[in-house]
């Protein structure tokens, strides 16, 4: 059984309620969430900004992953907001 199991096998496991249960989902979701979207930006931003790979950054790749970064971070922000404002 894994964690998420509410049910008695018995195994000994002990039961977690419903709100545990969702605590749980939450914590899961956010951190996918937060995988897929450090993967992304990594990926958008990268091929974006780094013409030449090398073994550092020249100032104008660094401002530009940074510029970039902060593009994906607001506009996840604001789908976000719009998302849970139409509830």
């Amino acid at each position: 059984m894994d964690s998420f199991s509410t049910g008695s096998s018995g195994s000994g496991s002990p039961q977690i309620s419903s709100d545990e249960f969702m605590d749980q989902m939450k914590v899961q979701l956010a951190q996918a969430y937060a995988q897929e979207f450090l993967e992304t930006v990594r990926g958008k931003c990268f091929e974006k900004c780094i013409t030449k790979p090398g073994s550092s950054l020249g100032g104008s790749e660094s401002s530009c992953i940074s510029r970039c970064v902060d593009r994906y971070i607001e506009a996840t922000g604001i789908v976000g907001r719009a998302l849970f404002s139409s509830r």
